[in-house]
């Protein structure tokens, strides 16, 4: 009969793979500051990840050399000057928790073992940070999208009642709140609950971005007129065009006298809860029946790695919890260490990204992470005092977080259009990357400062190149 195991027939010769791609893994880290921002993927190797399924395997050495030419080939998030969308750059350590994780394999749906506890110290840790009352519940997911499913599934039902798990939405002609300024992940909860995204109302903002309270009260006041039955509202901290924090105490006494769910998109924004510099604009977060946001983004674990804080922990776990024979919980044994985190969540298979999470707080603590958001803070007021330096350039928003939004624009063409080019070329180039947006139906370049290997220089490097690009293509 074959040896038909996964282990290895040599193992000091996969220890030497191992310590190959360990070794070159940290290089990569160490070296995450130099070279082009973002290096196109080569068409040999495109090529190469388009062959037929390989009935014959090439052992770990194959493997190890396959996995590590990719390595320059990211979409660039490690390096200071990656300035696209919001994603967070990382950190060596994670490494750490990577291997450690994958070593034990650990399935953290449920049962008692160790990886389980390590979840519930993070969830303690979360739930201090934004100073919820004992006893709330929450769980890691894979981002801020399902975090928002999650978060609003418990709301509805909290509304509606559980008999709506079997029975669904019934006639209930459920209604929610967010800005036009809202990530689309709010709409996208709507439509993957049954409710519908046209039943999610877009409300105004203000000068500054933020959602128009005035406007949300009277939007309540309309749907109520007319039969509708609005059951929660959605504030942004951190909206992903131009980084507003919504007015939250504002929100939440509206969502108080109007008997309505407040939850919390903060996938960027809420980590300032640990910043000097933050910390004030967000109050009012503790006051959510929920909260979502990623630990990938501004506090730097790898990816992926979001989380859901939900206040009331009978809600939350009556909206999802299911427990068949084959989940039958226990006193004692592998199956004790109830409740599982399966009933809070959709998922029953989940991995220990738990641990890399534990890992940042305990190598950098709190201190040192908000600190780092601070940094990107007040970067992101020096890159605006740069643009309204330049003549050439045009401030597009108020720079209220990390994200500043603004454009070269120094003739009277096709200005869209040319930020678009700037943009690509200072991609392709490999000096930066940027992504653009729409302020006030212009478009932007959209520099975002979530790295914590950013400095100054970068900064100064961006414009000039800006500037140089611009003129070039204007000519």
């Amino acid at each position: 009969m074959s040896n038909s195991t996964l282990d290895p027939d040599d193992w000091d010769a996969f220890r030497a793979a191992a310590h190959k791609m360990l070794e070159a893994s940290l290089d990569k880290m160490q070296s995450a500051s130099d070279g082009p921002v973002w290096t196109p993927l080569p068409e040999d190797l495109k090529q190469s990840l388009t062959l037929d399924l390989p009935t014959k395997g090439e052992g770990i050495t194959g493997a190890q050399q396959a996995v590590q030419a990719l390595l320059p080939y990211g979409v660039g998030n490690t390096h200071p000057r990656f300035f696209g969308w919001v994603h967070g750059s990382g950190s060596p350590g994670g490494m750490v928790a990577e291997i450690a994780a994958a070593a034990m394999n650990a399935n953290l749906g449920g049962r008692d073992h160790g990886a389980i506890y390590v979840e519930k110290q993070v969830v303690e840790w979360v739930r201090q940070m934004f100073d919820f009352p004992r006893g709330s519940s929450g769980l890691i997911v894979s981002g801020t999208s399902i975090a928002t499913i999650i978060a609003l599934k418990t709301a509805r039902d909290a509304r509606i009642g559980p008999s709506s798990r079997k029975a669904g939405l019934g006639e209930a002609k459920l209604v929610g709140y967010t800005s036009v300024q809202a990530h689309s992940c709010v709409s996208r909860a709507f439509d993957m609950l049954g409710l519908g995204s046209d039943a999610l109302r877009l409300v105004p903002v203000n000068a500054a971005f933020e959602m128009d309270t005035e406007a949300l009260e009277a939007a309540i006041a309309k749907d109520r007129a007319t039969g509708f039955e609005p059951f929660c509202v959605v504030g942004t901290a951190g909206s992903v065009n131009v980084g507003a924090i919504d007015d939250l105490e504002a929100i939440a006494d509206i969502a108080d006298h109007e008997n309505l769910w407040f939850h919390i998109d903060g996938a960027f924004g809420a980590s300032g809860v640990l910043s000097d510099h933050l910390c004030g604009r967000l109050t009012g977060i503790n006051r959510a029946a929920s909260i979502a946001f990623d630990f990938h983004k501004w506090l730097h674990v790898n990816y992926d790695a979001g989380f859901v804080l939900i206040r009331d922990e009978k809600l939350h776990r009556a909206a999802f919890t299911e427990r068949p024979d084959y989940l039958k919980g226990a006193e004692r044994g592998l199956a004790a260490g109830n409740p599982w985190p399966t009933e809070y969540g959709p998922e029953l298979s989940r991995g220990f990204r738990a641990l890399k999470i534990w890992l940042q707080f305990v190598e950098h603590g709190t201190e040192k992470l908000g600190a780092a958001i601070t940094t990107n803070c007040l970067q992101a007021k020096q890159l605006e005092h740069l643009v309204l330096a330049q003549p050439q350039l045009e401030l597009l928003a108020p720079v209220a977080t990390g994200i500043v939004c603004f454009r070269f624009a120094a003739n009277t063409g096709n200005l869209d259009q040319l930020n678009e080019n700037i943009v690509i070329e200072l991609q392709v180039q490999g000096i930066a990357a940027p992504s653009t947006t729409k302020v006030n139906g212009q478009t932007a370049i959209r520099v975002n400062i979530t790295n914590h290997r950013t400095r100054d220089s970068d900064l100064e490097l961006l414009i000039a190149e800006i500037l140089r690009i611009g003129t070039e293509l204007s000519n």
